[in-house]
């Protein structure tokens, strides 16, 4: 990677807007960001036909270029995906207002009291890959929680993003909420000088490699939240349900095989191995999936050797990689190992070993006979997420609009002065009040 430059004035002036128009979105009510969102969102169905056309000029350029198939199907923005999105945009309108909510209450003495309340964090600026439809969901997230937002997504989706931030521009300006709470950054320059932008921007969320968080992480004073690969486990006990298993592997790898939360590594209990591999085989076979065995597995009929790499390869393609595992340990290590911290699933019918896993496995997602695919902010209710957190810290996992808060200590008093109870003529109360 190429060294951070210094941001243009012209940056600067555009940065310096969005954050003051994050200070006026933030003394926005519930009901004026809930409009904004929708005037957004009748902007974007109003103008659906042009930025469609537009990704198709991207889908085009990008085709001729040989971007690779996974990050094209990323890429693409068809009318149904468009209309999801938009539809996003209005769920996340309709979310509870995620500010001025009092998480504590407390009476510290008679007269003395404190609240903590959540507020925006400020300004975020996110970076992240071939997906138009995120540009829609983080500005969509920003604005609702009361936050400017500085976007730059990938060169490949160039057009698209550009008719899309149009559109949420066009609907801001017939709301209360200022256009100016949202630029997008179009060159790989601005990009990298985003990461100077310390005092103008409270959060860089990457949306990419662990390359790419690493040396954001290393390249900046702003505090990051990491998006990294999904390189995601499926671990098949020798208590699973065979016919559940099947459908459950099948559709964590197919349903979208280009997404962070799609498995790359099948883990199969050796004394269950033969059965569930003659009835997943052909299934996988048929949906185009290539399998990629260690020799167990490959004597069992995984028609290719896997090596060392494949186990830590985040395919985001029809591919998968097998291995035989001989109990439960092995298995929660090999994930310890080679796992990102994404999301991991156990598919058991014992529950005392899917409660051992979902214990043991330190990952932001957990799961127990369900798809992996359910690693998404849309469909755990968030409406939708900037990104997924595979950091330890918290925000963790599809991170919503509880993700862009923090929150404010509010301290109100008659006169109160610190004095008096250290002298002893005073003494704390300390008494909780209701929320």
């Amino acid at each position: 990677m190429t060294s951070v430059p210094e941001p243009s004035a012209e940056l600067l002036q555009r940065a310096g807007a969005v954050r003051l128009a994050a200070v006026d979105l933030g003394q926005t009510d519930d009901l004026q960001r809930a409009r904004a969102l929708q005037a957004m969102a009748d902007a974007l169905a109003e103008r659906a036909e042009a930025i469609v056309a537009a990704n198709t000029e991207d889908l085009e350029r990008s085709a001729a270029e040989g971007l690779a198939p996974a990050l094209m199907a990323r890429l693409k923005l068809d009318q149904a995906k468009l209309a999801g999105a938009i539809d996003g945009v209005r769920k996340v309108a309709a979310l509870p207002d995620p500010l001025g909510q009092r998480q504590l209450h407390r009476e510290l003495d008679d007269g003395l009291v404190l609240e903590r309340v959540s507020v925006p964090l400020g300004v975020v600026g996110v970076i992240f890959e071939a997906r138009p439809d995120a540009v829609m969901q983080i500005a969509s997230l920003a604005i609702r929680s009361g936050n400017g937002a500085l976007l730059k997504g990938g060169s490949e989706a160039r057009c698209t993003n550009e008719a899309v931030m149009e559109a949420l521009k066009a609907g801001l300006a017939s709301s209360s909420v200022s256009p100016d709470a949202l630029a997008l950054l179009t060159t790989r320059q601005e990009s990298l000088a985003l990461l100077r932008l310390d005092g103008l921007v409270d959060l860089i969320i990457p949306r990419g490699s662990n390359e790419l968080v690493r040396f954001i992480q290393d390249n900046t004073r702003i505090p990051v939240l990491g998006h990294a690969d999904g390189i995601c486990h499926l671990y098949v006990d020798q208590q699973a349900d065979l016919t559940k298993a099947v459908r459950v592997a099948l559709d964590s790898k197919t349903q979208y095989p280009a997404a962070c939360n799609a498995i790359e590594t099948l883990l199969i209990h050796r004394s269950i191995a033969a059965d569930f591999l003659a009835a997943a085989l052909p299934v996988f076979t048929d949906a185009g999936v290539r399998l990629r065995g260690d020799a167990a597995s490959v004597a069992l009929g995984v028609p290719e050797q896997a090596d060392e790499e494949d186990w830590r390869t985040e395919y985001l393609d029809l591919i998968l990689a097998v291995k035989l595992v001989d109990d439960l340990t092995e298995a929660t290590d090999h994930i310890r190992r080679y796992g990102s911290r994404h999301t991991e699933v156990i598919l058991t019918e014992d529950s005392a070993t899917a409660d051992r896993f979902l214990a043991a496995v330190d990952s932001s997602g957990v799961y127990h006979n369900c798809s992996s695919r359910f690693a998404d902010g849309f469909r755990y209710g968030f409406g939708a997420e900037v990104g997924i957190s595979t950091q330890t810290l918290p925000p963790r996992g599809p991170v919503g609009l509880e993700g862009l808060v923090t929150y404010r200590y509010r301290l109100r008093g008659d006169g109160h002065i610190a004095a008096d109870y250290s002298a002893g003529s005073r003494r704390f109360t300390h008494r909780d009040l209701a929320l």
